[in-house]
């Protein structure tokens, strides 16, 4: 029963977040009427999760240790295999949006490896500056901000368009984890919002730069200027991070009412890996 929370909560935030987002966008609901353009997720998946994730991390707390000790990564050559797999499973999750292997499919799969790799040089040598040294953790997450960023745009931009989102998605997305951990004090372990949310964001918002046909990309709908299709984009942005969060937010409020979101502060001492699943993790 101890998971009883969490599925409850993600049912019901399935049902009446995700479903409601993914009918604006995918199912003719107002922002598919609007022209809002959006390939493979960038504000239904992304941003949509992202900003659950920030409410979820605002409304549980921080973890104990938060800002008392240094919590490392794990391991990281774990963490580079797991880049990696995102990386190669990224290309089925774009181009397999084109739903069939045609030009479509090959140029959203040249475009989300093009921007994944200038993400993770963008991350990287922002970094470098920033902090006076690279990190391959900077690089795999920088990969990631890349991936999320062109997720939106994937379907409708160039390789040139394509090439601009990954590379500011990699500065904009260094800048945004660096500043909700130092200046917000936000816990949330995984950058999930600073690298999906933003990411996401900057991604659904350039699509309506990048897709201009002198850029490179496919172009507008009829009748849409680059000023009209940025303005819808940006519109999308706020009408998910709007519902997503408040909807998010009563829910997990009413979960935690209702059965209780978090765990006892002696089983968060012990370890929720020996807690939950009587089993401890070792570092390999």
């Amino acid at each position: 029963m101890r998971f009883a929370p969490y599925l409850v909560f993600i049912t019901l935030w399935s049902l009446v977040v995700y479903g409601p987002i993914a009918h604006w966008v995918w199912g003719g609901g107002f922002l598919a009427k609007l022209g809002a353009l959006d390939f493979a997720g960038g504000t239904v998946v992304h941003l949509n999760a992202a900003t659950a994730a920030l409410v979820a991390a605002l409304v549980l707390g921080k973890r104990k240790d938060y800002a008392r000790q240094a919590i490392l990564p794990h391991n990281v050559p774990f963490v580079l295999l797991g880049a990696g797999l995102l990386w190669f499973g990224w290309f089925g999750f774009n181009a397999g949006s084109a739903l069939e292997a045609n030009a479509l499919a090959a140029s959203a799969f040249l475009a989300t490896n093009t921007a994944a790799a200038a993400a993770a040089l963008g991350w990287m040598f922002t970094e470098w500056m920033m902090r006076g040294k690279p990190t391959v953790l900077g690089a795999a997450s920088g990969a990631v901000a890349g991936l999320v960023a062109i997720t939106p745009a994937s379907g409708f931009v160039g390789p040139m368009g394509a090439l601009v989102i990954g590379a500011a998605a990699g500065v904009l997305c260094f800048v945004a984890t660096n500043f909700m951990k130092r200046a917000l004090k936000v816990d949330d372990s995984l950058d999930v919002f600073p690298v999906h949310g933003v990411g996401g964001a900057l991604g659904t918002t350039l699509t309506g730069v990048f897709a201009a046909a002198y850029l490179g990309g496919v172009g507008f709908p009829e009748k849409m200027t680059m000023g009209d299709q940025v303005l819808v984009q940006v519109t999308g942005v706020l009408a998910v991070a709007v519902w997503s969060g408040v909807v998010t937010w009563i829910l997990l409020k009413v979960t935690d009412a209702v059965v209780g979101m978090r765990v006892q502060p002696e089983e968060e001492h012990e370890g929720l890996d020996t807690v939950l699943h009587n089993e401890k993790g070792y570092n390999l």
